[in-house]
């Protein structure tokens, strides 16, 4: 078996004249300047979009307090919809029975 190594003088120099040239760019510089005006155009247009705010507003304490409400009220929703499921379901849901009843009611599953 042959290898690199076993080569001929020949094939060793032309090896490296083949590695020593360097291959012309093959971007079209017009291209490239098509690229970069378009990047930059993206870039101002998102910028222009999604503005960084420059310092937090007076409406912070109220949207923070709205955000509290809102959750404080999906606490309460989902309490309510807890007792009024529990309140269906009656006392079997405890047990054994309650949870086949239940499984029987959901159907089948994979």
């Amino acid at each position: 078996m042959k290898t690199r190594e076993m080569a001929s003088p020949g094939f060793h120099q032309a090896l490296a004249a083949h590695q020593a040239v360097v291959p012309p760019s093959r971007i079209d510089p017009s291209i490239a300047e098509a690229v970069e005006r378009q990047r930059a155009a993206m870039q101002e247009l998102r910028r222009r979009s999604f503005p960084e705010p420059d310092m937090v507003t007076d409406d912070a304490p109220a949207r923070l307090e709205r955000r509290r409400q809102a959750a404080a009220t999906e606490a309460a929703a989902l309490r309510r919809a807890r007792a009024e499921r529990a309140a269906r379901e009656g006392p079997a849901a405890d047990g054994v029975i309650g949870s086949v009843a239940r499984a029987s009611q959901l159907g089948r599953t994979a």
